[in-house]
């Protein structure tokens, strides 16, 4: 059976086998203190050289506090314990705060105009080293140059010419904020509104705009129609003097022809006509509805005899 050591014995075993324990550990660390240090140093530049950027970001590296260079995108080097990254800036689109600001019109009216701008910076470096305040120093420019760009124009202007209005906004800021490494992409005006004095008035004036246009298409239409009304007239008595002139034409060529008619055979063709224009006048007279009274002359039955034997002769 194995012995049991117990009391002083034991306690002596444990201490010599404690001893070589700790003589092993120290003649390991001893040897290869060196090899350690270098490892660790060597672990400790890799951690420090190393720098990835992740697509969204551009980072600013500093040597000594002056700057040394901007990481791009990916995987980058630097100089372990002489460079470090000083800024991390965002290349993503930026939209400032919508902001309200108040301005005057060429015609003295109050307006409080409503602007939005979206912006992203590109060139960190600058942006670092020459503005604090990014969105606020955005936010100044963009509420000067609106003030200026409504001063230069009248309210109707303003609500009419909102497109272009925009268009030198954008263009304006854009010059502005490119020494700050800023790229501006969009610049909106919002809206234009008028207080109650204003619009009370302006509502009072296009009610009498739309008053007066009223009244001048009513009046521009009678006087189309008394025009159209004079060509009418116009264009009738044309067509009676032109009737008449054919009738009158029709007579000459008739009583000519009568006249030749009797050069050619004497009077009995005078005497023919006219009783002929009897005849047919008495037929008129007689197509009348029986109610009125005819006066015939006393020698208008021997004028119809006359005209029958010419008639009977004719035939």
């Amino acid at each position: 059976m194995p012995q049991v050591l117990r009391g002083p014995v034991c306690g002596a075993m444990l201490h010599q086998a404690t001893q070589g324990r700790v003589m092993d550990f120290n003649d390991f660390l001893g040897g290869n203190a060196v090899l350690l240090a270098l490892a660790a140093f060597l672990l400790l530049s890799i951690f420090l050289g190393v720098r990835i950027v992740p697509q969204s970001e551009k980072h600013v590296v500093e040597r000594f506090g002056r700057l040394r260079a901007v990481l791009g995108p990916g995987i980058n080097f630097i100089v372990p314990f002489l460079d470090r990254v000083a800024h991390k800036v965002s290349v993503l689109e930026r939209q400032l705060p919508t902001a309200s600001q108040d301005a005057i019109t060429a015609d003295n009216v109050l307006v409080k105009v409503e602007t939005s701008v979206f912006y992203r910076i590109t060139e960190p470096e600058k942006t670092v080293y020459r503005i604090r305040d990014v969105d606020g120093a955005i936010a100044t420019t963009v509420a000067g140059i609106v003030r200026s760009e409504i001063g230069k124009l009248e309210l109707d202007q303003v609500q009419s010419n909102r497109a272009d209005l925009i268009v030198k906004v954008r263009e304006q800021v854009a010059t502005m904020v490119e020494d700050w490494g800023i790229e501006v992409t969009r610049a909106e005006i919002l809206d234009v509104s008028l207080d109650d004095a204003t619009r009370a008035a302006m509502l009072q004036q296009l009610n009498a705009e739309r008053a007066r246009r009223a009244q001048v298409t009513e009046a521009e239409g009678k006087k189309r129609a008394v025009e159209l009304n004079a060509d009418a007239e116009l264009y009738a008595a044309e067509q009676e003097a032109k009737a008449r002139r054919v009738l009158a034409d029709a007579e000459a060529y008739a009583t000519g022809v009568i006249a030749e008619a009797i050069k050619e055979s004497g009077i009995e063709a005078a005497q023919y006509q006219v009783a002929l224009k009897q005849v047919e006048a008495l037929t008129a007279v007689g197509q009348g509805s029986g109610k009125q009274m005819i006066i015939v002359p006393a020698q208008a039955l021997d004028a119809f005899g006359d005209a029958f034997k010419m008639l009977k002769g004719r035939v």
